[in-house]
């Protein structure tokens, strides 16, 4: 196979980071709608944290493409 075990492991770990940073962007709504709640819209987990796990969930499904699966190693008989 292409793939081993670990690679598909690491693209289920890079799909789980991403979503959870596609969830920390999610929510905070106003109930009232002449509202405007600067300080939820524009927090540190909006736009900070969320984008920052989005790139890391990223990187980690390239890794995981890019990996090379391990190779056993013949032993040879003499």
């Amino acid at each position: 196979m292409l793939f081993d075990k670990t690679n598909f492991l690491l693209v289920l770990a890079g799909i789980a980071i991403m979503a959870l940073g596609y969830l920390l962007m999610m929510g905070g709504g106003a109930a009232n709608p002449s509202e405007y709640p600067e300080d939820t819209l524009y927090g540190a987990r909006r736009t900070i944290i969320a984008p920052i796990l989005v790139l890391i969930g990223l990187i980690v499904e390239g890794y995981a493409i890019m990996r090379k699966p391990a190779v056993p190693e013949i032993e040879e008989e003499a």
